[in-house]
């Protein structure tokens, strides 16, 4: 066994690891998260210079600002995000709280993650009608496509949801998927009449 395929396996999980433990960090290194909805608010805390308590939001983006609350004014703050939230058509609130996301603008890394999933269905699909045709259990080319394009779409699907389990599982299944759609080209070229066209 060559050592490149597994190099690239060790590194694709290590950086995987990194890119859920930045955000992870950041997360446990908050002081107060409120959830309105499907939206985290993630406050720090700092007390001002005669004792009272202050909150700055670091999170989500959109209403990350350099304004210290106080306890009253975040009060006001989060009953604000409250009536935003209850605002939402019910269809809307569900949908959001169903996909567990906070804006339909992340809906697009929900959509990668299905077209990832729908992939891993779509090689065992192909696989399985291909083999009951043949009456032989047999795994094309197409299997590996699909494992590899689905592998891809849901190692960046998970890092978006800071999933450790899924990174992992799927960083190493990349570079077997791409090993394999390797190992095939090289056994077509290796099956191409070699002999050159003479020129009369």
């Amino acid at each position: 066994m060559k050592a490149g395929p597994i190099i690239a396996m060790v590194v694709l999980v290590f950086l995987g690891m990194w890119l859920v433990l930045q955000p992870a960090l950041a997360r446990s290194e908050t002081d107060l998260t409120i959830s309105v909805g499907a939206i985290e608010i993630m406050l720090d805390r700092s007390e001002s210079d005669d004792g009272t308590l202050e909150y700055t939001v670091i999170s989500p983006a959109r209403l990350q600002s350099d304004h210290k609350y106080g306890p009253v004014e975040l009060d006001a703050f989060i009953q604000k995000q409250v009536d935003e939230w209850n605002a939402r058509p019910a269809f809307e609130r569900h949908l959001l709280g169903f996909f567990n996301i906070t804006t339909w603008g992340t809906f697009g890394w929900v959509m990668i993650g299905l077209v990832g999933q729908g992939a891993f269905f779509g090689r065992m699909f192909v696989q399985w009608i291909i083999s009951e045709r043949s009456r032989v259990s047999t795994v094309p080319e197409i299997f590996w496509w699909f494992s590899f394009i689905g592998g891809v779409c849901l190692f960046t699907y998970f890092v978006w949801r800071v999933d450790i389990v899924g990174v992992m599982g799927q960083s190493t299944g990349i570079v077997i998927y791409a090993r394999n759609l390797r190992l095939l080209h090289k056994e077509k070229c290796r099956q191409e009449p070699s002999a050159q066209p003479t020129v009369s």
